[in-house]
């Protein structure tokens, strides 16, 4: 039975932990939500990088096979580090969200200036242009915007509240001003997938619907491709979750991520 690590700065990536679990059945699955240290988005990358590696030296110590981190600030800013620090594989957001978003933007062109997808994400991914160079690899250029309210509004539990859809609408209206013809979306931070119907229906507001590209459910497709190990059909998927703060607000907002009820949430400690 494979042991599989989801690592995030807080709940978000539990979006991810949630596509994972029919992929591979009968493996066993750590969750760490850093909530004492977020948000991640904006710190720098020497204190992301120092966070993400302890956090996973952590994992690692549950006897984890495998990282997955579904956090898209982690994966812009300290997926090389994880990757040089741990002796499993490592996989992050922001590749496999692209690769998705590649196959269904239909302005994908070797060309300058075919701009054909819009990045959605904190301010410290966007500041890293670790999706526009994800992007340009695969011949799409990228428009990124930075939506450092959108984290705090949805870990609040806002998730259809007016307040998220008015600061929704006018992060959408500053980033169709600059990318009006843009028709793919991308959704790089994992706690937006549960703003996905909030988005859609403020685009179609706008009369600009877009196809979306959920970055947890594409990194989760990466991931099970990864497995070495089949999981075992006849055993039982389990899930260990781990908190560093605030544990109930961890079980109760975490449901809404995950689409069912936690665990027990276990509370530990990773220092400052």
């Amino acid at each position: 039975m494979p042991t599989i690590a989801v690592f995030d700065s807080g709940f978000g990536g539990l979006t991810v932990l949630r596509a994972l679990l029919p992929l591979i059945p009968g493996a066993h699955f750590l969750y760490l939500g850093d909530t004492a240290r977020l948000p991640y988005g904006a710190k720098s990358r020497q204190t992301v990088a120092r966070y993400a590696v302890s956090s996973a030296e952590f994992l690692l110590a549950q006897h984890a096979e495998m990282l997955v981190v579904a956090c898209n600030t982690a994966s812009a800013l300290a997926l090389e580090e994880l990757k040089t620090a741990l002796p499993i594989p490592v996989i992050g957001v922001i590749e496999p969200g692209v690769r998705a978003a590649a196959s269904l933007a239909p302005t994908a062109s070797p060309h300058p200036g075919s701009a054909s997808v819009l990045i959605l994400a904190t301010a410290a991914t966007v500041q890293s242009h670790a999706y526009a160079l994800a992007c340009a690899a695969l011949n799409l250029n990228a428009y990124e915007k930075a939506c450092p309210l959108l984290v705090p509004l949805v870990e609040e539990g806002w998730i259809d509240h007016p307040v998220t859809a008015e600061v929704l609408r006018i992060y959408l209206a500053e980033a169709l001003a600059e990318a009006p013809n843009v028709t793919t979306l991308v959704l790089g931070c994992t706690h937006y997938p549960l703003l996905q119907p909030l988005i859609e229906r403020t685009l179609a507001e706008r009369k600009h619907p877009m196809q979306i590209v959920d970055s947890a459910t594409a990194t989760a497709q990466a991931a099970a491709k990864l497995i070495q190990t089949p999981a075992s059909g006849g055993a039982e998927t389990t899930c260990s979750f781990f908190a560093t703060d605030s544990v109930e607000k961890f079980q109760r907002l975490g449901s809404a991520f995950l689409g069912q009820a936690l665990a027990s949430v276990e509370l530990i400690d990773l220092g400052g």
